[in-house]
């Protein structure tokens, strides 16, 4: 494989960040979005939290009152003997035909001068505000645009999974600007634009009739409105992605194309990286596949985990001497980096025909 995994591996776990309030504990930090932001390195953290059971015979869950501004989170609680809820599933509670989540997830900065040691703001950087992030906000995406980074990030409320976009400059101050991508759809990046005078993306939609879980590619003129819908990338029965795939980190530049770190799920469930090369000039054209992965889930903390058999990246960073540190999820649990170069990365992509459209 391409990929140098880090030697201290992972970079980051739930007790390397507070939660954000003292009756809640972390048990997530992954599925970072990063980005190179002058002389340091922002990762974007995907942070799950839920409260403390603190008595045995209930079960508490966090619930978004969004009847206040800004919006807070308070919780509700069943005993454990409520005839009419469901707790067979842990990671939530079905309460009279309404499910709710036992966990919840937001946005954490972490900041790190050499890519690998990272300092974790005690903060969140984005919390759940709006109706539509009711059961948290997940994912995150960095897309630089001029002198602003957009962020794509999955909205998850009983309405469904949808697709967010907010813009920042400083990764202090966000500004949401909504819904881009409706239920359900995710795994959204964003290139980085424009080109030739339109903005482009590639997305995931979810559950359908017919057809699979495959990669789509869409544009817009102004990165809000989007249309133009094409498949990007199609399954490979019997290969390491021939159950659903997803874009992973954002798309970056090179003299060959625009290169796309992708994941795909093979038969038994795990989770691959893998690569996607499209066309300069028409990002919405396939022009290159890996035939194999770049990287699996092979290590113990990527084998084992609160989802077992997961890597799955959503950035990276590309420095100017060709160094590409991919920054991935483990298990839905951790955080943590693999070394690579762009010309590694490139000798592995083998020219294929397009999709039709």
């Amino acid at each position: 494989m391409a990929l140098r995994r880090f030697a201290d591996n992972p970079i980051l776990t739930p007790k390397d960040v507070p939660p954000s309030r003292d009756d809640y504990e972390v048990i997530g930090v992954f599925n970072a979005g990063a980005a190179r932001v002058g002389d340091e390195i922002i990762l974007l953290l995907r942070v799950a939290e839920r409260p403390l059971q603190l008595d045995p015979q209930r079960v508490r869950v966090p619930y978004l009152d969004t009847s206040v501004r800004p919006a807070r989170f308070g919780e509700l609680s069943w005993d454990r003997s409520d005839p009419e809820a469901d707790f067979s599933d842990p990671r939530g509670v079905l309460y009279r035909g309404r499910h709710y989540l036992t966990s919840v997830s937001h946005l954490r900065v972490a900041r790190s001068r050499d890519g690998y040691h990272f300092t974790v703001d005690p903060q969140p950087a984005m919390f759940p505000e709006e109706i539509y992030e009711a059961y948290g906000i997940e994912d995150p995406r960095i897309t630089p645009m001029g002198d602003e980074y957009w962020i794509t990030y999955v909205a998850v409320s009983s309405w469904g999974v949808a697709t967010a976009v907010a813009r920042t400059k400083d990764f202090v101050h966000f500004e949401r600007r909504g819904i881009i991508f409706p239920p359900e759809n995710k795994n959204v990046v964003l290139f980085p634009g424009p080109i030739n005078g339109r903005y482009y993306a590639l997305h995931r939609p979810g559950e359908i009739a017919f057809g699979n879980k495959v990669i789509w590619s869409a544009s817009s003129p102004d990165g809000l409105a989007w249309g133009n819908h094409t498949v990007a990338l199609e399954l490979r029965p019997g290969q390491w992605d021939s159950i659903r795939l997803g874009a992973g980190a954002v798309p970056f530049r090179t003299d060959k194309g625009w290169l796309e770190i992708y994941h795909g799920v093979d038969d038994a469930g795990r989770y691959h990286l893998g690569l996607a090369l499209f066309d300069l000039d028409d990002p919405q054209r396939l022009i290159g596949r890996s035939a194999g992965p770049i990287l699996s889930p092979d290590a113990p903390y990527e084998a084992k985990g609160f989802f077992s058999g997961v890597v799955f990246s959503c950035g990276a960073v590309v420095e100017d001497d060709g160094l590409v540190r991919l920054y991935y999820g483990c298990a839905d649990d951790s955080m943590a980096v693999a070394d690579t170069t762009v010309d590694e990365l490139l000798a592995m992509v083998e020219p294929v025909a397009a999709p039709a459209r």
